[in-house]
C-alpha cells in the first residue's frame, strides 16, 4: 500500500515539476490541469467535433503542428495511427508531450520546428491536425500554402480563433475598381489584425471571421468537406485555383 502511494507522489511531483500545463490530460488517474480556465480541455472541444475524424486510422500517418502536450496526437493513436509526428516550436509543451507519450506506452515522435519548417520533414501525411496555430501567426496564409506544398496529402483537420460574423457570403468573383461598400458589408472575409495584445497574449496577431477562414481554406486549394462546429473545419486537399500573375508595372 504504502509503495502504491509513493508511485503516486512521484508522479504527481513529475506532473508539478513539468507544469504549467495548457492541456489538461489524465496521467495515472492525475489531471495534469485540473483548474484550467476552460474547464476540461481541449477533452470537451474534442467530443464535439471527434465523429468527423475517421475512427479506424490503421496505417495511416498523422502530423500534428501545435501540438502542445500532445493530446492530439494522443487520439490518434489510440485510433490506430501508424506514423504519428507532433511538432511545436515550444520545448516547454515538447517535454510535456514526450512524458505523456511515455506514461502512455505510444510510440510518437516529436519535433521542435514551426509551420513554416514543414519543408524539412520532406514528407506529406495522411492526415494533419492544424488547430489553435493560425491565430498566432504572422503570416496565416503563407502556412495554408505550406501546409498544400509540403505536408498535406489527404485531410486536414483545421481549427481557428473567429471573432466578427458567422456568415458566408456570396460573393462575385470579380468587382470593379470604383466597388468600395461590398468592403463594409459584416460578413465580407475579413482578418483582423491584433497589434499588441489579445487575450493577454502577444502572439494573437490574425484573427478571422468565419468568411475569411473559409476563403482562405479555399484559396489554398482545401475543400471544406464538414463544419462540425464554429471553428473547426475537415478539409481535404484538393486542386489549386489558378493563380493569375499580376500584370507588369
Amino acid at each position: 500500500m504504502t509503495r502504491g502511494i509513493d508511485v503516486k507522489e512521484d508522479l504527481e511531483a513529475q506532473i508539478r515539476a513539468l507544469g504549467p500545463w495548457f492541456h489538461n490530460m489524465e496521467i495515472g488517474g492525475i489531471p495534469t490541469a485540473p483548474d484550467h480556465f476552460l474547464g476540461d480541455y481541449p477533452a470537451f472541444k474534442w467530443d464535439g467535433f471527434k465523429h468527423v475524424v475517421p475512427e479506424d486510422l490503421e496505417g495511416r500517418s498523422v502530423l500534428d503542428i501545435g501540438c502542445n502536450a500532445g493530446f492530439y496526437s494522443l487520439e490518434m493513436k489510440r485510433r490506430g495511427a501508424g506514423r504519428v509526428v507532433g511538432i511545436d516550436s515550444d520545448p516547454h509543451y515538447l517535454r510535456q508531450a514526450r512524458f505523456v507519450a511515455d506514461q502512455a506506452g505510444f510510440d510518437i515522435e516529436f519535433r521542435q520546428m514551426s509551420v513554416y519548417d514543414l519543408g524539412r520533414l520532406g514528407e506529406r501525411f495522411d492526415l494533419v491536425i492544424f488547430m489553435g496555430v493560425f491565430y498566432h501567426l504572422r503570416h496565416p496564409l503563407l502556412a495554408l500554402d505550406l501546409l498544400y506544398e509540403h505536408a498535406v496529402d489527404d485531410l486536414m483537420l483545421f481549427q481557428s480563433l473567429q471573432r466578427g460574423s458567422d456568415l458566408a457570403p456570396q460573393l462575385a468573383e470579380n468587382y470593379p475598381f470604383s466597388e468600395w461598400s461590398v468592403f463594409d458589408t459584416e460578413a465580407y472575409p475579413k482578418l483582423f489584425f491584433v497589434e499588441d495584445r489579445y487575450a493577454d497574449d502577444p502572439t494573437n496577431w490574425f484573427i478571422p471571421n468565419k468568411a475569411a477562414v473559409e476563403a482562405m481554406l479555399r484559396s489554398a486549394g482545401f475543400t471544406i468537406e464538414q463544419n462540425p462546429e464554429r471553428e473547426v473545419f475537415l478539409c481535404r486537399r484538393g486542386l489549386r485555383p489558378t493563380m493569375v500573375e499580376p500584370p507588369p508595372c
